[in-house]
């Protein structure tokens, strides 16, 4: 069995890492991509015409017509939960399978989420602007997290471990989706509006979905009382971004933090993050070894799982795979 790892040298030390890539070497014949620049759809034809599975990163799109020039083809993994930019029913159609690895980042992002709490609650980021600049910080009063409210969007893995947390904190746990039941003394399950209106803290962790774009728009901005802050961890297309600058230049929140956005490789748009009262990281919630480890390993047993002649965990398309080794 031969396999395309689709990631670049710098993502592949990054985002797989030697112990995974050689955990692949015991199961196929790898191929790498050498280039510094992810690949395309023709690139990755040519890339992957021997091939019979493809692991890809999240910056190598299926497109619909690999599936069709790819004859020897078998699955398309991706090294990722998202799986948006794989053309899924054009997969379909070729009967090739398509895969995501589980979120092994729970515990990584739910940590950068508590980062980012603290930071904008007692201005860490903003005295150290100021005094790696030479200038005085303004003495202002912080926000304990003990006590204040925590407005979670979306309660997935890492929403129930940050809700978990917050509460162990002292701090009370509102909770905004239409998708779950949330659990007796979990926290208090709300309305999305009674949520903006009532959150010390709002943290973004809703799935990106044709329903979730722009959710958090100039109205649901306008809820928010002055002192509150945002925060998204999910996708920049869930967030108005000119709502949102023109909220924070106006005063009417107090501060936003991001890990994501609308630049490339869903990176905090710089537009945005160069904002006073603004915190960005350049999209490494899930940047920790355990984290990534955790996805890449997933890859392995799936493509484990595949030479077995079983069907692997994170298949999304299991019912049209009809080119089965």
């Amino acid at each position: 069995m031969k396999l395309l790892l689709t990631h670049t040298p710098h993502m592949r030390a990054q985002y797989y890492g030697p112990r995974a890539l050689a955990a692949l070497r015991d199961l196929a014949e790898v191929v790498l991509h050498e280039g510094d620049d992810p690949l395309d759809a023709a690139a990755l034809v040519a890339a992957a015409a021997e091939v019979d599975l493809v692991v890809s990163d999240r910056l190598t799109p299926g497109q619909a017509e690999i599936f069709a020039r790819l004859p020897h083809l078998r699955a398309f993994l991706r090294c990722a939960v998202d799986i948006r930019t794989i053309d899924v029913p054009a997969a379909s159609r070729a009967g090739v399978l398509v895969t995501h690895a589980a979120p092994g980042f729970v515990a990584s992002v739910t940590e950068l989420a508590l980062g980012f709490m603290v930071d904008l609650s007692r201005g860490i980021s903003r005295a150290t602007r100021d005094y790696q600049a030479g200038r005085a910080p303004e003495v202002r009063m912080g926000r304990q997290l003990a006590g204040s409210r925590l407005g979670i969007i979306g309660y997935g893995a890492i929403g129930r471990n940050l809700g978990t947390i917050a509460g162990h904190l002292g701090m009370e746990v509102l909770i905004c989706d239409p998708h779950v039941t949330v659990p007796a003394g979990q926290g208090r399950q709300v309305a999305f509006e009674a949520l903006m209106a009532e959150a010390d803290i709002v943290v973004c962790l809703a799935v990106a979905t044709e329903a979730t774009e722009n959710l958090i728009d100039a109205r649901a901005l306008a809820r928010m009382r002055p002192h509150a802050v945002f925060i998204n961890l999910s996708r920049g297309n869930l967030v108005d971004e000119a709502a949102l600058a023109a909220a924070l230049r106006e005063g009417r929140i107090a501060g936003a933090a991001m890990d994501v956005g609308r630049a490339p490789d869903q990176m905090p748009s710089p537009d945005l993050a160069r904002l006073g009262g603004v915190i960005a990281t350049p999209h490494i919630g899930g940047l920790t070894p355990p984290a990534i480890e955790a996805q890449a390993f997933d890859t392995v047993a799936q493509v484990r799982a595949i030479l077995a002649g079983e069907m692997p965990a994170g298949a999304v398309n299991a019912e049209h795979w009809s080119r089965r080794p």
